[in-house]
């Protein structure tokens, strides 16, 4: 046996140790023993996220802050959006924002705000009050004018469901680590986007109701979450890969709608406004002067 049949026979071992240890579905002897590992298989895991590397402020030589916008109807983006009903797949498998969502109703995820500046923290009150619509038809507000307490039926509840989510807005910082002379991004905050709940279901007003952010997430302290939840991996189901393995290794397509800017950090639909052609463009424009600053800084 020469060298190259010991690395392959080495790596099928390797593979097939981590099927196992994966999912334990080859192992099981009933449906309850799938997923669940074994004490020596929980000793020996060491699945985390991949942790980030300490960058001193004084290691940034250049930076920039940018909002993107994930839009969940591209085929690239897919992997975010499904799946969309629940109980259709394994336990270890949920779209992105049911994920986020469950988070907060476990208190995994507690830095949670109204806004990407981090301004005004969210309890979870009030971020299922941005999920839920609850109206009482014109016969129930007779019922209850008449005396009767009991209207049940006259009551209609609106909630935002995962199929609702049109997209996610991510805020990234790029910088210019000059001790390791590379340009890095590196996620801050994630947000999901769907229509705000009150003007759900309301025919008149659908077609202009605002997509709006539910809420701002800060992503540190989401990471563990997103890496305990597995996306399908349509090469490999052997492997699935992580969300936040996706999100850090940018495996998405978006578009820029904001950067720091001298002018409130406004958006880009308000300078360039009317032209979604030239908007995109604007886009583009700002991805490459980010790009392009990397060449420049080793031009002398």
């Amino acid at each position: 046996m020469n060298w190259k049949s010991f690395v392959m026979l080495f790596g099928a071992v390797l593979i097939t140790a981590s099927v196992s240890a994966q999912a334990n579905l080859l192992n099981a002897k009933t449906p309850s023993d799938i997923g669940v590992k074994t004490a020596e298989q929980l000793l020996a895991d060491n699945d985390k996220p991949l942790p980030y590397g300490y960058v001193d402020d004084r290691d940034i030589l250049w930076a920039k802050v940018v909002w993107e916008y994930i839009d969940l109807n591209e085929r690239l983006n897919l992997p975010y959006y499904y799946p969309i009903h629940e109980n259709s797949t394994s336990s270890n498998r949920k779209s992105l924002f049911a994920t986020l969502l469950q988070g907060v109703k476990d208190d995994q995820l507690t830095e949670v705000y109204d806004d990407s500046y981090f301004t005004t923290k969210l309890s979870k009150r009030e971020i299922e009050a941005k999920l839920f619509r609850v109206d009482t038809t014109d016969a129930g507000k007779d019922e209850l004018n008449a005396g009767n307490t009991d209207i049940e039926e006259y009551i209609t509840r609106t909630e935002l469901k995962p199929h609702d989510i049109e997209g996610f807005k991510v805020k990234s910082m790029w910088y210019f680590d000059k001790r390791q002379g590379e340009m890095k991004a590196r996620i801050l905050a994630i947000a999901p986007i769907a229509p705000d709940v009150q003007t759900k279901g309301r025919q008149e007003l659908e077609d202009v109701a605002e997509k709006l952010p539910i809420f701002w997430v800060w992503y540190p302290g989401a990471r563990e979450l997103l890496h305990n939840m597995k996306v399908f991996n349509e090469k490999n189901a052997a492997y699935p890969i992580s969300y936040d393995h996706m999100l850090n290794a940018r495996r998405y397509n978006a578009i820029i709608y904001r950067e720091e800017n001298i002018y409130g950090n406004r958006d880009v639909a308000q300078y360039v406004k009317g032209n979604a052609l030239f908007q995109v463009l604007e886009s583009d424009r700002i991805r490459e002067s980010i790009r392009d600053k990397e060449l420049d800084m080793w031009n002398y």
